[in-house]
């Protein structure tokens, strides 16, 4: 049987033999995912309880995250057209690696606000939108004063007295950051007057340098002195601020780093100057990964088929094309997950009326009148409410997902939970406004021709 992994911002997955949710799902994580899908968008957790037909990835998957965990590092490309399902199988990845200990970054790539080409950038998005299973974006500070803190019980355990601690922290220090300091000897600068800071109760000066040592531009030039660091960040520099997060993350007790450069098929619409620097930084990342730089890293990009195969993209270089070079030449079961592309397959309308039935039971769980949720959105209704928000989109059933769901949620099952005299098959007529489309949505309604579909059942 067809069934759905899930919704991504752009798009939804879809795959074969069916996953058994969890039978016991908190109001909480329940609340949370309805709450994106209502307004069309991906829960930012709780996959698990969306994510179907995932499982012939899960093996090869979760044995590259154990061999990150143990020191390796892995680089990923994952491939898939429009409504695909990217983002919620990188979510979905990284939902399983926060749960190994690991921290997690998801960076949109931009040509205005995060060119590939200046990995100082990246690394400043990196550390803005660092998550761990405890702590929220940003958890770049809180990640250092664990460091900081495990630095001293060391030193405690190793039997160094209260007095010594600050002169044996320093050593430890030293000794910890003796190889990135071989290639950013700033990064261990920054720490030193960052922990000094704060011994002095200088908070702004602290804040300020951590700032710094998060890759953020135009510090006050006193934090800066104080702490014995000069200028800004830049593109070579952010190599070696990778690898001192890196250990700071290991040895404050986390596994490792999965990150994810999101949309990366935008680099075929920026100039061809800074497209050509992009490609040839992205390259220079994955010889970084292979090479054993960054133990811990586990680094995924995105990006749709014409990215990977034609001439604006990756083909453009070929020492790129030729480390993402995959054979998907045989059947989509048939591929290889432990590749360094995996294909996301497309949406069909079977999988689409699955995944409204699966969201449509998931919803009765927390709702008011659970039975009359299932009575009125019976199955042929979802499938009816599916077919019609397909027609809107020209009969794209790829795309569809996002709005389908969006509408199921928001105009059908909210009505349905609260209004006792609401039947959505007298009261609902599916309506689509180019407002509430994406790009992509509303260049295939317009080619469809349906501006207003009415749902007749």
């Amino acid at each position: 049987m067809t069934r759905t992994t899930g919704p991504v911002r752009g798009g939804w997955e879809t795959e074969r033999v069916i996953e058994p949710r969890p039978t016991s799902v908190s109001a909480a994580r329940r609340r949370t995912a309805i709450d994106a899908l209502r307004r069309g968008a991906v829960p930012e957790s709780g996959l698990d309880l969306l994510a179907t037909g995932l499982d012939r990835f899960e093996s090869a998957l979760d044995a590259e995250l154990d061999g990150v965990a143990s020191g390796g590092s892995v680089f990923k490309a994952v491939r898939g057209e429009y409504g695909s399902g990217k983002t919620f199988f990188t979510r979905w990845l990284g939902e399983r690696a926060k749960r190994r200990g690991f921290a997690v970054a998801e960076i949109q790539v931009s040509e205005t606000e995060t060119p590939l080409h200046k990995l100082e950038t990246v690394y400043r998005r990196l550390t803005e939108r660092l998550t761990t299973a405890s702590f929220p974006p940003s958890a770049l500070r809180p990640v250092v004063d664990a460091w900081f803190y495990a630095l001293e019980e060391d030193v405690l355990a190793s039997g160094a007295s209260e007095e010594d601690l600050p002169q044996e922290v320093e050593k430890l220090l030293t000794a910890r950051l003796a190889e990135v300091s071989r290639h950013a000897p700033s990064f261990a600068t920054a720490l030193r007057g960052y922990r000094s800071a704060l011994a002095e109760g200088d908070e702004a000066t602290a804040a300020a340098v951590l700032a710094w040592l998060g890759g953020q531009p135009h510090v006050a030039a006193a934090a800066r002195r104080s702490a014995g660091v000069r200028g800004d960040l830049d593109h070579f520099g952010a190599f070696g601020f990778l690898q001192g997060l890196l250990t700071v993350l290991r040895d404050s007790g986390h596994k490792g780093l999965f990150v994810v450069l999101d949309e990366v098929e935008t680099l075929q619409r920026v100039r061809s100057d800074a497209r050509d620097k992009a490609l040839n930084a992205l390259r220079q990342l994955i010889d970084e990964v292979h090479s054993g730089r960054f133990p811990g890293l586990y680094l995924v990009i995105t990006g749709t088929p014409a990215f990977y195969d034609g001439q604006q993209g990756v083909q453009r270089l070929a020492p790129l094309a030729q480390r993402l070079a995959t054979d998907f030449t045989t059947d989509p079961r048939f591929d290889n997950p432990r590749a360094v592309q995996l294909r996301l397959s497309g949406f069909t309308q079977e999988s689409l009326v699955e995944l409204g039935v699966t969201i449509r039971d998931l919803y009765a769980e927390g709702a008011g009148s659970p039975d009359r949720v299932k009575a009125l959105a019976d199955d042929a209704y979802v499938a009816d409410l599916a077919r019609a928000v397909g027609g809107a989109l020209g009969g794209k059933v790829g795309v569809a997902p996002r709005l389908f769901l969006k509408k199921l949620v928001g105009d059908v099952l909210d009505r349905v939970d609260q209004f006792e005299d609401f039947d959505p098959r007298q009261h609902y007529r599916l309506t689509v406004t180019s407002s509430e489309l994406t790009d992509v949505e509303r260049n295939l309604a317009a080619a469809g021709s349906a501006d207003d579909i009415d749902l007749d059942v």
